[in-house]
């Protein structure tokens, strides 16, 4: 899959979703990337509250779904991040929205 650089020198440990579409949905082949301090192999990764890969990559494709935290030393813990399996979803593009800004809503299936 595809995995952006890493950045160092972050202050709070982030989940990067790829592609950019909230909610997040299984089919869209989503990749998860762990941004934060540290070393990018020390990630340790969270599914549904339970440890789940330790020590893993910072950065993978995710094939099953469920809610998904990650870790690094210095930083801590990410906030969560759903992956749906729904059929049909409302998506918007996940950014900081503010009142009056213009979204674009697509609803796919």
């Amino acid at each position: 899959g595809w995995c952006p650089l890493s950045p160092t020198g972050a202050q709070t440990t982030q989940l990067l979703v790829e592609p950019p579409w909230r909610p997040a949905v299984l089919w869209d082949r989503v990749t998860l990337t762990c941004q934060g301090s540290g070393t990018a192999g020390a990630t340790t990764w969270y599914k549904d509250g339970q440890r789940w890969w330790q020590k893993g990559p910072y950065c993978f494709t995710v094939t099953e779904s469920g809610t998904y935290m990650c870790d690094r030393p210095g930083t801590g813990l990410s906030p969560a991040i759903s992956i749906l399996n729904e059929r049909l979803v409302l998506q918007l593009e996940a950014r900081v929205l503010m009142e009056g800004d213009t979204v674009t809503l697509r609803c796919r299936g």
